[in-house]
């Protein structure tokens, strides 16, 4: 029987998933890049970090419609 060395290095902490623009805050106007709304576009009014830390936020449009999309997926005006 041979025995094996195992490495023991350590992992790199993961990183928080924070793509979005430092701008993104609530009432700010913008418009969606990517995603499943992309192309629309109107003031963005609730924020929130989920649980893996991607930052999710509520996009109103001028009609009063409302949708929620990843801040990454956004870009402010």
């Amino acid at each position: 029987m041979v025995k094996r060395k195992v490495s023991k290095t350590k992992k790199a902490a993961p990183k928080a998933a924070t793509g979005h623009s430092p701008s993104v805050e609530d009432g700010a106007k913008c418009k969606v890049i990517g995603g499943t709304h992309k192309g629309k576009e109107g003031i963005v009014r609730d924020l929130n970090t989920s649980k893996t830390g991607q930052l999710t936020i509520t996009v109103v449009q001028q009609n009063g419609e409302r949708f929620k999309t990843l801040a990454r997926n956004v870009s402010v005006d």
